[in-house]
């Protein structure tokens, strides 16, 4: 059988797994693991994954790499469902793999309509709950001609849509020569590819965002209006528990000079319910942020913590208090969202159709499309009805 890679985790992974598939597509009975280990939570899933890819593939060699990878790394060697671990920074050296690096005609098709750059790897920031710089290592920053490099290579396969995603996205270009910003990279790209009908960016922090990013958030049509930022929380003390490097005002702030310019750009968010020390009161404020800024695409993660980090010595919030707080955001996420939907009905949406009969608008709205739909293709719809499903809520065409 030929290689499977199974990815969990963030966009930047997502990214990688599909590079995997390419690095290591002469390989046969071969199964990768590219793990995550953001939370607790992520680990054991992680674990759960390479349980169940055993099972699946009893004679294959299966190999984990990614953060856990790092993170873990005793615990998940020790599995004896587990081959061998590669070194999250050597992921995509072919070297690591001991296979031969493909000829760029042999990579195969993206399984996606829409086509994910990693531009950045690794953090240098030290937020006081976070493991991820223990994973991916310091920031680095991928130079403005590989970008276009990959960036051509995925539009010459048919892709639809751009994303260019990072572990810190935002920081990308500090570590090049001239320190050029994010911006740069984004007027770079459209410059570059007049025919590059929509390009999207993965999560951002708003302290970081530039003068001309910000201008092309707000004015270029060819950057979809959405903005997903890392908040993390509502509540300034917290914030400042958390080494965040903003305030609640800079955020609320922020979405209020974007969204005067561009009036439909729909914001998200990732927000942790019951950080240390988080009392009733900031989670009162966690959770009317969401409100407030209407956060229409929202990532809730209850806090668990990670050894080796500042929080995890921190008093501790009780775990059935944190379910408890994180359903809360949950159910104000979906409530803030369900408005925003039904505002949308009968608004005409430019939709990027995808292979699952579904596509999402350039406000990331996603649409259940008809059965002709060809993927990747842009098609016009106007939505009549909400849909409600178990894993998202949607527009019905």
């Amino acid at each position: 059988m030929s290689v499977e890679v199974v990815s969990l985790g963030c966009r930047l992974n997502l990214a990688e797994s599909e590079r995997l598939r390419g690095l290591l597509a002469g390989e046969s009975d071969l199964v990768v693991v590219n793990s995550c280990a953001v939370t607790a939570e992520a680990v054991r899933q992680t674990r759960q994954a390479i349980r169940r890819a055993r099972r699946a593939r009893p004679d294959a060699r299966l190999l984990v790499t990614g953060c856990a990878a790092e993170v873990e790394r005793a615990a998940l060697a020790a599995m004896p469902e587990v081959d061998g671990l590669i070194a999250n920074v050597a992921k995509l050296d072919a070297r690591a793999w001991n296979v031969a690096v493909p000829e760029p005609g042999a990579r195969p098709r993206p399984a996606y309509t829409r086509a994910y750059v990693a531009v950045q790897n690794g953090c240098d920031h030290a937020c006081t709950f976070c493991v991820i710089p223990q994973g991916r290592g310091e920031s680095r920053s991928l130079p403005v001609a590989e970008v276009l490099r990959e960036v051509e290579n995925h539009l010459a396969r048919g892709a639809g849509e751009v994303v260019l995603t990072g572990v810190d996205l935002t920081s990308w270009g500090h570590d090049l020569p001239g320190s050029p910003r994010l911006g740069a990279l984004v007027r770079a790209v459209l410059d570059a590819f007049p025919a590059l009908a929509r390009l999207r960016l993965s999560s951002l922090d708003g302290v970081e965002i530039d003068g001309e990013l910000l201008d092309l958030l707000a004015g270029e049509a060819r950057v979809m209006p959405q903005v997903h930022l890392s908040l993390q929380h509502g509540d300034d003390l917290i914030l400042k528990r958390m080494k965040r490097r903003h305030l609640r005002g800079d955020a609320v702030d922020l979405v209020a000079r974007l969204r005067e310019r561009r009036p439909e750009i729909a914001f998200g968010a990732d927000l942790i319910a019951g950080f240390p020390t988080e009392d009733a009161a900031a989670h009162r404020a966690n959770l009317s942020l969401i409100a407030e800024l209407g956060l229409v695409h929202l990532h809730v993660f209850p806090y668990s913590p990670r050894g080796g980090t500042p929080a995890a010595r921190m008093p501790q919030v009780a775990p059935a208090l944190i379910r408890e707080r994180a359903a809360e955001l949950r159910a104000e996420g979906e409530r803030v969202r369900g408005e925003w939907l039904a505002g949308l009905l009968g608004k005409p949406l430019r939709v990027l159709a995808e292979r699952d009969g579904t596509g999402h608008a350039e406000n990331f709205a996603r649409v259940r499309l008809g059965p002709d739909s060809q993927p990747g293709t842009i098609v016009t719809i106007i939505p009549n009805s909400l849909q409600r499903t178990t894993s998202d809520r949607g527009l019905l065409a």
